[in-house]
């Protein structure tokens, strides 16, 4: 930010805004901006003041509308130029005062004339529409690698503990990326009281507490592999094909890094398992976005909350960014502008811009049961790398699936007899199969004994598949997906009685 934030002040831009949480070090990097270019820096808030940070001089001014009469005269004067760091002034500007504007755009002018600037500093920012083309967004990232490693630095020597060898700090920082420096500074000294040292486990554990707490994204254990998956061969060669895509080798021959991928398919046929599996063969964090969470009530609120999911994804890039269920989180984009007054619009814009010009390598997976929901500019190419259709397993991938489950559940495969049971389960997905397994364990358990086939064909009895449930909107799927989406699976492994493909349960 401190290049971007010196270009702008060179420039003469008299207002300017960052957005961050981490209130001391983008102080920080403004205070040395303003060094750089020979700026005399001002602080206000509510609780202090006017503070000159050069001298120290305190003038109490607790009420924003006096600070910027104060504004006017520092800023009509003869001497060096200023820049005004107003902290929290959202706060005010929620109250929606029409005076308090209108001094803004009078002191914004002034500044203009003179060659001095207003920043405004806190953790979000709705300009009311009379100040939207008089201030200027200035991207403040959250901390990299090596600014962590100068918190890791202090926290060391504050222990008095000698440094982790290299390897074991790469592993503590690449672990700590997505928290500011006050969280990974908790996380370093938390691992310190725990271990002595410096623990890129526990790390990663506080990491996964934070995130899981801001409510927007969670990082996910990615515990599974393409080789727990039945089926969907020509899915996992297509993973297995970019796992080493995002190497130093491979942007060295100059290929870009994969942008993402679209699982469609029938509810229940293992796409959310198969985007487990996509971080677990490409070796990379899995974080997991709840597109729910991201709209809130609060105006302006929705687009901050998207920017900071990016924000996160990209300081912890490398990674996988898992959206599941997407077209519930963008159905309603179309008609936003009657029902939300445009914020659903606003946010959908935003992802598909992202998605398209996005150059850290954020690999996105999204699954959806209902494509015809999503808008037709988020199918297109350049969003995704490509676009898969699962369908429902075939007789073959079933006895595969009963295979997982079986020993899934601590049962040898070689007790049952998979192939009748495939057959007896046609219109099966991997879930309901799944479902039919655990129904018989506890019949059995409750009599005290091992599940038997019969406990198991008994409990397919009860089991109503989908399929049936809703066979025309299956075969609508099937139709839409056909010259559109790519089979996930092989028509190599389909069975002799359905020909249908296949995927593990959710």
């Amino acid at each position: 930010m401190q290049t971007q934030l010196t270009t702008y002040l060179r420039a003469g831009y008299p207002g300017l805004a960052v957005i961050s949480s981490e209130e001391a070090r983008a102080e920080a990097e403004i205070a040395a901006a303003c060094t750089t270019v020979k700026r005399h820096l001002h602080a206000w808030s509510s609780s202090e003041g006017l503070v000159d940070t050069n001298e120290g001089r305190v003038t109490q001014c607790p009420d924003p509308l006096e600070a910027l009469l104060l504004l006017d005269r520092l800023f009509a004067t003869d001497g060096p130029r200023h820049v005004v760091l107003l902290r929290d002034i959202q706060l005010h500007l929620d109250q929606t005062d029409p005076m308090l504007i209108r001094r803004i755009k009078d002191i914004l002018r002034v500044a203009k004339a003179n060659g001095h600037a207003l920043i405004l500093l806190g953790c979000r920012l709705k300009l009311p529409p009379e100040l939207e083309h008089e201030i200027t967004l200035v991207d403040f990232s959250l901390p990299d690698a090596t600014q962590l490693g100068t918190v890791l630095d202090g926290i060391l020597k504050s222990a008095k503990l000698k440094p982790p060898h290299d390897a074991m700090r790469e592993a503590a920082l690449q672990s700590a990326l997505g928290l500011t420096t006050t969280e990974a500074e908790n996380a370093f000294a938390l691992s310190v009281v725990e271990t002595n040292g410096i623990d890129h486990r526990i790390i990663a554990r506080e990491k996964a507490r934070t995130l899981k707490r801001n409510g927007l994204v969670e990082v996910v254990a990615a515990s599974t592999s393409l080789a727990d998956i039945g089926g969907l061969g020509l899915l996992k060669e297509w993973l297995e094909r970019r796992s080493s895509a995002f190497g130093a080798s491979a942007k060295a021959y100059g290929l870009p890094a994969p942008k993402g991928l679209l699982i469609v398919g029938i509810p229940g046929t293992g796409k959310s398992l198969t985007a487990k599996a996509t971080a677990g063969a490409f070796g990379l964090p899995l974080l997991r976005l709840d597109m729910g969470c991201v709209f809130g009530g609060i105006v302006g609120q929705s687009e901050a909350n998207l920017r900071s999911v990016i924000q996160t994804a990209e300081a912890i890039a490398p990674c996988v960014l898992w959206i599941d269920e997407i077209e519930k989180g963008f159905s309603g984009s179309k008609s936003s502008g009657s029902t939300d007054g445009g914020t659903s619009s606003r946010v959908f814009g935003s992802f598909l811009s992202w998605m398209q010009e996005k150059t850290q390598p954020v690999f996105v997976v999204a699954t959806a049961n209902d494509v015809t929901k999503l808008p037709p500019e988020f199918l297109r190419k350049g969003r995704f790398d490509e676009m898969f259709f699962v369908d429902l397993p075939d007789a073959l991938e079933r006895a595969q699936i009963w295979d997982i489950i079986i020993k899934r559940y601590g049962r040898p495969p070689t007790n049952y007899d998979t192939v009748v049971l495939s057959r007896a389960c046609e219109q099966y997905t991997g879930a309901e199969i799944e479902a039919v397994f655990i129904d018989a364990l506890h019949e059995a358990y409750s009599d005290g004994r091992e599940p038997k086939a019969t406990d198991i064909l008994e409990a397919m009895t009860r089991c109503v598949p989908l399929a049936q449930l809703m066979d025309g909107e299956i075969a609508a799927l099937r139709h839409w997906a056909k010259g559109r989406a790519r089979e996930a699976a092989s028509r190599t492994n389909a069975g002799p009685r359905d020909g249908r493909r296949i995927s593990r349960p959710d």
